[in-house]
């Protein structure tokens, strides 16, 4: 059985300029995504430059650390994960 127990959350400050290069590393673990839910306030004419992502990840070995050194290279990023196993 493939293990799906781990949750990372990723938080944006600046996401007009740091949704590119997030994207490009979740895009490089693609394959160990299962679940991706982004928010941020959004409204009708206006909308927060601020937001989270959060991520199941699975696999038998997900590069956890990995994933979390590279977002957290990327200036105004936060990364947390936890594993529920």
């Amino acid at each position: 059985m493939t293990n799906c127990s781990t949750i990372m959350t990723i938080i944006q400050d600046n996401r007009m300029e740091t949704a590119v290069k997030v994207q490009d590393v979740l895009t490089n673990y693609g394959c160990y995504i299962r679940v991706r839910l982004g928010l941020h306030d959004a409204a009708v004419g206006s909308c927060t430059n601020n937001g989270i992502i959060l991520l199941q990840l699975c696999g038998e070995a997900v590069p956890v650390k990995q994933i979390e050194q590279e977002l957290q290279k990327i200036p105004n990023v936060k990364v947390k994960s936890m594993n529920l196993d």
